[in-house]
């Protein structure tokens, strides 16, 4: 079995959620304390053993490229020197969507850098710690199979993601999934068990993606892609053990600042002292 080095980063959407924000800013760029949320994303797939990373770009997304970019002019600093030492071990390749035409299309564009390879897909918005990644290349080290990060949500979040069936004990760290089904209503919801945006897919998913049919907007949904897989192919859910920070909107984001930077060594004592100094009775 190939080593896993290939990872694929989404980070084409329109960010419509942080407007007006995102009018000159990629909502991948927004800030979560000392670095943008997409550094983190790079960071975990660096740390997971990756080497070759392609990002899915769209209009008004530039900055992302500047951003990776080995920066020679600039003063240095603890963060800048850990961001050049990681790019100088990675290859960081872009391709730009071609219209926002949903997840699934997203990943299409990633066929010909993945070729015959197993690849893993972080979303560009959303920071895993401890890395949800490396949880997943040890599973799929022993099952060679897809794997999918997965999370229990409350009832009232359940419209907002693919929600994952399974006729396994969904109480085990790790099970195989039967079915998937992309925001259901919570009627019609099979399990509260919702996919977290980590993936490890094998190159068979550009043929199920070219299968799919786009959904009531238009859009190629990769959840309806691996519904198709799963007909034919193991998929195996597991249940991620770590904190998964969001920052598709402005309170999530707003959050993970505040618990971030609660536990980062070079502010967290002071954010803790001003925190408690304002809301002690």
């Amino acid at each position: 079995m190939k080593i896993l080095t290939k990872a694929v980063i989404p980070a084409a959407g329109l960010g419509t959620r942080f407007l007006p924000i995102t009018k000159s800013m990629p909502k991948e760029m927004m800030p979560v304390v000392h670095k943008p949320v997409i550094h983190y994303v790079v960071e975990e797939a660096y740390h997971s053993g990756i080497t070759d990373i392609l990002i899915i770009t769209g209009k008004e997304k530039r900055a992302i490229e500047d951003y990776f970019d080995m920066e020679n002019g600039l003063i240095p600093n603890k963060y800048l020197s850990e961001l050049d030492s990681m790019l100088k071990k990675l290859n960081i390749y872009y391709v730009r969507q071609k219209g926002i035409r949903g997840l699934g299309d997203a990943i299409a564009h990633a066929e010909a850098f993945v070729a015959d390879d197993s690849f893993a897909v972080l979303l560009g918005d959303t920071i895993t710690q401890p890395p949800c990644l490396k949880e997943l290349i040890q599973i799929y080290k022993k099952l060679h199979c897809t794997v999918i990060a997965v999370e229990k949500v409350p009832p009232e979040m359940i419209c907002n993601y693919g929600i994952i069936s399974t006729s396994e004990d969904a109480n085990c760290e790790s099970f195989v999934i039967d079915d998937l089904i992309e925001k259901p209503g919570v009627d019609e919801a099979p399990s509260d068990l919702a996919i977290l945006g980590s993936y490890i897919l094998p190159p068979t998913i550009f043929k199920y993606l070219k299968q799919t049919v786009p959904d009531k907007n238009g859009e190629i949904q990769l959840t309806d892609a691996l519904k198709l897989l799963a007909k034919n192919e193991r998929i195996v859910g597991h249940i991620y053990s770590g904190r998964r920070y969001d920052i598709g909107n402005k309170l999530d984001w707003l959050k993970s600042n505040i618990e971030l930077s609660l536990v980062d060594p070079e502010i967290g004592k002071e954010i803790r002292a001003f925190l408690g100094g304002h809301f002690d009775d």
